[in-house]
């Protein structure tokens, strides 16, 4: 069925199709409606959601995040990136309307490069999050949708910040964005501590986000992790979601068992000791040997 016959509406001009937009107001829509109040009303909204997280801890900043872009209970895309780099030091987490985050990340790129050639220093964490939030908070109220954790090492240290698109900027130590950040919320407050090692961190952030992806259907796909050093951001790994929360899932015992079985498998070649090389000659020690330290004597 035609436009014309469901509107009662008739195009001006159907014989001349020109590659020119029309004039400001010279928009044809249906008589008697008003363009937003007729999308509200044929065109649901589609619901979006996503697993987006990012914590900071002694050795800096982790953000961590699926790869399913939903839209309602279609898929539109299983492999996107949703860590968007800002600057050589600074990362952000997407949450919210793709176009919507991809455009202001674009921005906030331009500005945050323009106001680093003028100062001749990097921009820091702090600034770059008031930044993006006096530029959004002009936009309230018109369906602007962008959630976002920018993770950043400054002058500071390590920096994290929360900044919705109604102006909202917070600073804290845990974020997480999206319709599976309960679930990742959980994970995160049991396993969290300001002093681990590195990976531990890797390991809590690709837990938190398997455990929201195996929860929340509108998470999937693969795990993104990127961790901020004092040197700059860094590309971590890509996993994927399911093959993650399996591995999560099996008992101790059983972990312990397939690691035994592997290493039967392939054995290690045995570690050979000192050979002969630059004059000198090793001996080494039998189990059972008083001696402390090897004898090495020189041809």
């Amino acid at each position: 069925m035609a436009l014309q016959d469901v509107c009662k509406w008739q195009a001006s001009d159907t014989l001349g199709l020109s590659p020119h937009l029309p004039q400001a107001g010279g928009w044809a829509v249906p008589q008697g409606c008003d363009p937003q109040t007729f999308l509200q009303t044929h065109g649901p909204r589609l619901a979006h959601g996503t697993t987006t997280l990012a914590f900071r801890f002694r050795h800096g900043v982790i953000a961590a995040a699926d790869t399913r872009s939903s839209c309602g209970k279609y898929v539109a895309c299983p492999a996107s990136r949703k860590v968007i780099p800002v600057h050589q030091h600074l990362l952000g987490t997407t949450s919210g309307t793709s176009a919507d985050c991809a455009t202001w990340y674009r921005v906030l790129q331009r500005e945050l490069r323009l106001r680093a050639l003028r100062e001749g220093q990097l921009p820091s964490v702090a600034s770059a999050a008031k930044l993006l939030s006096a530029m959004m908070s002009r936009y309230r109220g018109l369906d602007l949708c962008v959630a976002t954790a920018l993770c950043g090492w400054d002058r500071s240290g390590p920096a994290l910040f929360y900044v919705y698109s109604d102006g909202t900027r917070l600073q804290g130590d845990i974020f997480s964005v999206g319709s599976g950040s309960p679930y990742a919320y959980g994970v995160l407050d049991r396993g969290y501590r300001y002093d681990m090692t590195t990976q531990e961190a890797y390991a809590l952030a690709r837990c938190a986000v398997a455990h929201a992806t195996h929860r929340d259907a509108y998470s999937g796909g693969s795990i993104d992790l990127f961790h901020v050093r004092e040197s700059g951001w860094e590309y971590v790994s890509r996993n994927d979601a399911w093959v993650l929360y399996s591995e999560l899932q099996k008992p101790p015992e059983l972990e312990k068992q397939d690691k035994e079985e592997a290493s039967q498998a392939h054995p290690e070649p045995a570690t050979p000791h000192r050979a002969v090389e630059r004059g000198e000659l090793s001996v080494e020690l039998v189990p059972g040997d008083s001696r402390l330290s090897t004898e090495t004597e020189t041809l």
